[in-house]
């Protein structure tokens, strides 16, 4: 492709690429606007983030401390001091659903985060470079090969059960999806005119890649990190009841349910509850989830 030069135009004029649809001012808040305009995206964010400020002020709103032991009131109902009751070793059920959502929580927005960074830093590196693409992507193909549940059980018998351990398990295999999405969008527009004639006018490639190939990744990841979110935070919750989560003590909903099982035909609660949380968190992250998918995707907006 050549271009020839325009005397009207400075030798050294920035180009005028144009803007992607959505962007500029205004852009994501029309979209929020979008989102929350259906009664089930609307539910989803007032449930979640009911969830994320109960994990916020678990501090003020548990009536007890999530890990004091009292066997002498262990199995116990509801009552004014132990509003949901007490647990097979006299701890406080409330309080302890209450300070699992930050396990929860924490899981999942760090395992979006970790995810998230190196994924799109793969999917850059294997998309641009074709060095890169053979060597990196085939060892992603491994690990998408292995089940993301066996790896991370893998990983966390290897290093330990603590809460870092199990985030980092529960990234990794997240990890090839993300980057394999981020390589077929560079992969779309790395030729491109526009990127062809930042190319030409001398930007430097991360400078490029930065400021106008990643920007057409934006929608794709946003609906990605939700999925991972609510993946991540069943993965914990699994892990956790298999006794590979993060250390029995901890007040988390997997914890819950695994000490509860001993006692489900005695007092059933004990997994009801936790279970609860974990589906309406879930529940919540993956309405908004698709409901962004409709909205951030061209192919399904014309279906709609």
């Amino acid at each position: 492709m050549t271009f020839e030069p325009d005397s009207a135009v400075a030798p050294n004029a920035p180009l005028d690429l144009p803007e992607m649809e959505g962007s500029g001012k205004g852009g994501a808040w029309q979209v929020l606007r979008d989102v929350l305009s259906s009664w089930p995206a609307r539910i989803s964010a007032i449930v979640l983030l009911l969830i994320v400020l109960m994990a916020v002020f678990a501090p003020f709103l548990g009536t007890g401390n999530p890990v004091t032991i009292n066997p002498a009131l262990r199995l116990q109902g509801s009552s004014a001091e132990h509003w949901l009751g007490t647990d097979s070793y006299g701890r406080d059920v409330y309080s302890r659903i209450v300070y699992g959502a930050r396990i929860s929580l924490a899981v999942g927005a760090g395992t979006v985060i970790v995810s998230l960074v190196l994924g799109i830093f793969f999917g850059v590196l294997t998309g641009y470079f074709k060095w890169a693409d053979i060597i990196v992507m085939r060892f992603m193909d491994g690990l998408m090969a292995i089940p993301g549940i066996l790896l991370a059980i893998a990983l966390v018998a290897i290093s330990g059960a603590t809460l870092t351990t199990v985030l980092i398990a529960i990234a990794v295999p997240e990890i090839p999806r993300v980057a394999r999405m981020v390589r077929s969008v560079i992969l779309g527009v790395r030729n491109e005119p526009y990127v062809e004639a930042a190319s030409i006018l001398g930007t430097g490639v991360w400078k490029m890649v930065w400021r106008h190939m990643l920007p057409n990744t934006v929608a794709p990841l946003i609906v990605q990190g939700t999925y991972i979110f609510a993946s991540a935070i069943m993965t914990e919750s699994i892990l956790s009841f298999l006794g590979a989560g993060v250390p029995p003590e901890t007040p988390s909903w997997g914890n819950m349910m695994a000490d509860g099982r001993t006692f489900f035909l005695l007092k059933p609660e004990l997994i009801l509850y936790p279970g609860v949380m974990v589906s309406l968190t879930v529940l919540s992250v993956n309405m908004l989830g698709d409901v962004l998918r409709d909205r951030l995707d061209p192919r399904m907006a014309k279906r709609l």
